[in-house]
Formats: C-alpha cells, structure tokens, sequence
C-alpha cells in the first residue's frame, strides 16, 4: 500500500504563490512560491496579512489594502470564491520604508468545514508585473514575448473558470425567476378567486337584504303612525347594506378606501341613535351606559352611517372590556370648530405606552386566552379609518392597567343650521298607472316588490326565471321591466337582449336590478339594451322615483 501523500510537501511545492488566512485575516501557512514572489520569510506566519503587507506610502494612489480586504470581507460574507482584477500592490524590499512596484492576479477561495462553516482563506496570486510591463513597454525579446503569452493563456484559462462561475449563476438566476413567476401566477389566482368570492359573498347577502329592506317599507306603508322597532330596522338595514357593500373591497375599511356620503348631521342623534341600539347590552350583568348631550346642535359635514359605526365599536370595546357592575359613558360637546366625543368606562385599562397601538389592525387590548372577550381586534382600526376620512382624529388614552381608558374623537364642525331632512319612506301615490314586469328569482323579494308596487296603483306581474320574463313579455306589453341579472337558467343580459331584438321591443324601459353593481356591471346591462342599472337593495323612494319619470317620459 502507498503512503499517504504529505500533503504539507505538497503545498510547499505548489508552483503557484499560496496563502492560508484565518476569517480574520492572519497568516497561518504560506509556501516556497509566496516567500519567494513577496521576497519574505516564513516568520510573517502568525501576522495579520495588512500588518506584513501595507499600501506604499510613497504611492497616493495605492488601493491594493482597500481591494484586497473588500475582496476577502466577501468571501468571509459569501463563502464563495472571489476572484480579484489585476491589482497593483507594490511589497516591501525589506530595506527601510522602500517597496518594489509589483502587479498581481490574485483569487481568494474558502475552505468550509463538514457544516458549511468558513475556517480558512486561500489566497493565490500569480506575479505579473513582467507581463503588464512588457505590455506598456513592447516586445523586447523573443523570450519575454513566449513567458508572456504563457502567462496570457493561463489568464484565458481564468477567465474561462469565471466564465463557467458566471453561467451557472445565471442558470441559478432563471431557475429562481421561473419560481418567482410560478409563484406570481399562484397569487394571482388566489386574488382572484378571493374576488370571486367576496363579491358572490355581497351579491348573496343583497337578496335577503332586499327583501328585508322592501318587506320593512311594507310595514312602513301599513302603520303610517310608524313604530320605533321600524326605525331600528332601518338603522340595522342601512348598516348591513353598507357591510355588504365593503365585501367588495375587502380591505378597504382597514387600508383608508371606504367611501363617505356626507350631509350635515347632528352629532347628538348619531349618539342616541348608536346608544339605543346597544343599551340593552349594557343592561346585562349590572352594567350601565351614560349618555351627556349638549343641549345646542353639533353638526358635523359627515357620514351619518360611519359616524355610528365609530360610536358603535367604540361601545363594543368598552362592553366587552368593562367588568360586571362596571360603567361606560358617553359625552359630547363642541368648541373651537370641532366636535368632541368621548367614551369612558372603568375597565381593565392599559399601559399608557399601547395607546397608540390598540388601533392597529388585529390589535387587542388584553393577550389572547381563554377570558379574553370575543373579536377580531378590526374594530379600532376601522373607527380611526373612518374618522380620519372626516378630517379628524381619535386618540386613546389609560392611567395603567385597571383604571380604565377613554377614546376621543376630534371632529370639525359645519356652520349649516342643521342637517337636511331625510327622504320620507312613504311616498305619494302614483301619477300614472303602469304596467310593470318583475323579473326575480327570490320569491320573498319578488312578492313583497309586487305587494309595494301595487300599493302605488301600478299593475304588477311577477315571475322567477328567464324564459318566463320572456313568455310573459311576449303573451302582453309592460312599460317596465325590473330585471335581476342573476337568473337560474338565463341571466338578466339575455333576456335584455331577446326583448330588444323583438319588432317592439324598443317599448318597455328595463331596468337592471342587481347585487352585482360595479362599474363592469353597469357597462355590460349598457350594452345588453337596459336603460338603467340599480344596485339592491333598492330603497323604494329610489324605485318610484325613476318609475316617476319613467312614467313622464
């Protein structure tokens, strides 16, 4: 059996000038070469390789300290080869301060151990000096000519290694742009199946939605002295609406997106308004709810149904934080331009530092765990979003925990004398009698359409599919159709479609009446032959409004 080779030997033999560094940069092995390019001893073993090896201070332009230790910082940082340009770095004589004008090609190749750990540095240089002399000076001789071209064809065996380095990270960089492309393509379908859902979700919960809306302005019409559970429902309603409506924006009531109606409102009937609708939950487990109004107007230019909201998660942060027998209240006043809205209880509180924090999104006062009161930690979020669209602001505040906190709200007033008076949900009766189709696949919605219309005097017919809508257009004349978009067998565009293709079909106005209602939407019944387009649920003022002029025209 052979020995092993000795390997030390074999370095020492090494032709080409070799250097062994620590990832600190100190000397520990150098061979015959090195000591003999450099003109040094084995004694700078053991020293740091910038301390045997300084710029030339008779040089101002000497950069090879600078190059060399940016060129092994990346091998220290990448574990990877670096190889360096050719680099002018003169060495030392070893006379007193003078140093010989030397030019090398030097590369810098890690050594890791078993787990990828960087250990040592080997720094390999070739002296060219006489190679870049010859090339500013000419051919001398023959001689010098061949050693250079010796040397020119090692340098194009480097450059055929770098070339070989450089294609397989480019290899590496398409295979990771293909995985950024697989990747993108992913997240755009799951963006936009998150659209398909949200706004199937919206135009799912607008059916029962109308149906509630027009089946409460049923009851409107049959009790004219009203009922105060009436306006409660349309409270309720207005905000479900709203809700729905935000489904198709997913993220705009945390992202600033939300769109206000504004009108001038009294601030004290947002108030009573939000706190009857929640005072019976403060009714439990001995909790109370104070309310302190002024007795003058407080208008602010606003979104009535917003306005509420922020009340309303403001209540609901401090229901489900307050104690039992504990007390939350409410108090306005106006002064210098703006409105302040306070809510106060003696809950659980928290550190002063989490003030601003608690309005982040999935924000919560008190850590998860089995006592910690039910939500999502949106509902601050969601009230500062809204408050800044009104110009404002909101802030928190808590003496520690279990003092208790309190959130202002900072809203600027209006000089209007008061807000405009809301449409009244009863509504005269017609001025001219038509007939009308309704084309809806709901049965509660259709009938109850039916039942408001033909309080008005129009004479009413209701179907549920497509191709009824058809027939029955076909069997009479209608004036109107209203026309939901989202039949079971044909979709509302078809029967626009087949209606306008008929001798007469330039007769009946049709109308769209849909949960779908987005710019799209409108475009396509545009181009189906509707001549308008109303998003559900449809207020019945809106509705005979447009049969109103629909009638006059």
């Amino acid at each position: 059996m052979p020995e092993d080779p000795d390997f030390r030997s074999l370095f020492d033999a090494t032709l080409s000038p070799l250097l062994v560094l620590t990832p600190d940069f100190t000397i520990v092995e150098v061979n015959r070469a090195y000591l003999t390019a450099t003109r040094t001893e084995r004694s700078i073993v053991g020293r740091p390789i910038f301390d045997v090896f300084p710029d030339n201070p008779e040089d101002p332009s000497a950069d090879g300290v600078a190059n060399l230790r940016r060129s092994l910082a990346t091998v220290v940082e990448s574990r990877r080869t670096d190889t360096m340009a050719l680099q002018r770095y003169d060495i030392p004589t070893g006379e007193e301060g003078t140093f010989a004008e030397r030019y090398w090609s030097p590369v810098n190749t890690p050594v890791l151990d078993a787990d990828g750990q960087l250990t040592y540095i080997i720094h390999r240089v070739e002296d060219v000096t006489e190679f870049v002399h010859l090339r500013k000076v000419g051919r001398e001789q023959q001689r010098a000519v061949a050693d250079a071209q010796m040397r020119a064809e090692g340098m194009e065996i480097d450059l055929f290694v770098r070339a070989r380095e450089i294609r397989e990270v480019n290899e590496q960089l398409s295979r990771a742009n293909a995985e950024l492309d697989a990747a993108g393509r992913r997240l755009r379908e799951e963006q936009r199946a998150k659209d398909r859902f949200i706004a199937t979700l919206s135009h799912e919960l607008r059916n029962p939605l109308a149906a509630a809306t027009a089946a409460t302005e049923l009851l409107a019409l049959d009790m004219p002295r009203g009922h105060p559970a009436l306006a409660v429902l349309e409270r309720q309603l207005g905000t479900l609406t709203r809700m729905s409506n935000d489904l198709l924006d997913g993220t705009r009531a945390v992202t600033g997106r939300l769109e206000l109606v504004r009108d001038p409102v009294d601030l004290r009937s947002v108030v009573d308004g939000a706190c009857a609708d929640i005072r019976g939950l403060f009714g439990h487990e001995g909790r109370t709810l104070g309310v302190v109004l002024p007795d003058r107007p407080v208008i602010v230019d606003g979104d009535r149904l917003r306005l509420a909201q922020v009340l309303t998660n403001l209540l609901s942060n401090a229901l489900k934080y307050t104690r039992p027998g504990g007390h939350t209240e409410v108090g306005l006043s106006a002064e210098d331009g703006r409105a302040r809205l306070t809510v106060r209880d003696d809950g659980i509180g928290f550190e002063p530092a989490q003030a601003e924090e608690l309005f982040g999104v999935f924000m919560r006062a008190a850590p998860a765990g089995p006592d910690t009161p039910e939500g999502l930690g949106l509902g601050l979020a969601v009230a500062r979003t809204v408050v800044e669209l009104h110009e404002g602001r909101i802030s928190a505040h808590s003496d520690g925990p279990g003092k208790g906190a309190s959130f202002t709200v900072l809203l600027p007033t209006t000089d209007a004398t008061g807000p405009r008076q809301p449409r009244p949900s009863a509504v005269r009766p017609a001025a001219s009698r038509l007939a009308i189709l309704i084309v809806e696949d709901n049965a509660d919605l259709a009938e109850t359409y039916r039942t408001l219309l033909e309080r008005q005097g129009h004479r009413v017919t209701a179907v549920h599919t497509g191709h009824d809508a058809l027939a029955a257009t076909e069997r009479e004349p209608f004036d109107v159709v209203l026309c939901d978009l989202g039949l079971p067998d044909i979709d509302g565009y078809a029967v626009a479609r087949a209606v306008r293709a008929r001798p007469d079909g330039d007769r009946p106005r049709l109308i769209a009446v849909s949960g779908f209602s987005q710019g799209t939407d409108r475009a396509l019944s545009r181009a189906a032959g509707f001549d308008a387009h109303l998003a559900k649920p449809l207020p019945l003022t809106d509705l005979l409004e447009l049969l109103e002029r629909l009638g006059e025209g």
